[in-house]
């Protein structure tokens, strides 16, 4: 029931001949989709909820509710409404991108230190330049640590949409050879998706570090 790590080897060997990179594709761009989508809505509800008090009073009471959804609760919804083509399983991908990016963005800008903002209001600076010049780059840490975890569960949200009647991706390996009890298939699908995290992580990783490069903070 545990394959030596030779056999996986050898089975990512055979999966590369029957089209193994069709099915990497097919998972990445899923993932890049549903982050993209989720990333974006979260950081303009994010910033409404840090810069609007009444907009914390509405909003946020429904997000934390709706967070604490296990992911696979979603499916048969997102079934009924959007069918089984790709849609379902982008819509997934980006409501698990969504809420880490978006605790992120709130808490980031709530979080900004308040002698800075008196600060410059009493250089009279006006709302657009405070949030560019002050309330942005305070909350950055807070928005990159989101964005990060955001595209972490995308991948793993990516798993769950992938068992939405797909032909193609990682999460089909896995459910296929779940099916056909070839637990060196899981296991090769299970080290791919740890390999493709990783390389996502890395990159988020360096874009964080590039853009953080600023700050004077224990290294």
């Amino acid at each position: 029931m545990l394959p030596a790590p030779s056999q996986i080897l050898e089975t990512l060997r055979d999966l590369g001949a029957q089209g193994l990179l069709g099915h990497i594709v097919a998972s990445t761009l899923r993932v890049f989709a549903g982050f993209v989508a989720g990333a974006l809505l979260a950081v303009l509800l994010g910033a409404a909820v840090g810069l609007s008090r009444h907009a914390e009073a509405i909003l946020d009471p429904t997000f934390q509710a709706l967070r604490a959804i296990p992911s696979l609760a979603w499916v048969p919804l997102l079934l009924l409404w959007l069918g089984i083509d790709e849609a379902p399983k982008i819509v997934l991908i980006a409501i698990g991108a969504f809420f880490p990016v978006y605790m992120g963005v709130a808490s980031g800008i709530r979080g900004a230190d308040r002698k800075l903002i008196e600060v410059a209001r009493l250089y009279q600076l006006s709302n657009i330049a405070l949030t560019r010049r002050v309330l942005l780059p305070a909350a950055l840490p807070a928005i990159l640590t989101g964005l990060r975890n955001g595209l972490s569960l995308a991948w793993m949200f990516m798993v769950a949409a992938e068992l939405i009647a797909a032909s193609k991706g990682l999460g089909y390996l896995l459910s296929d050879g779940r099916e056909t009890s070839r637990a060196d298939i899981v296991l090769a699908a299970i080290a791919l998706l740890a390999i493709l995290g990783k390389i996502s992580d890395s990159l988020m990783a360096a874009i964080e570090k590039r853009s953080l490069a600023w700050r004077d903070s224990y290294a």
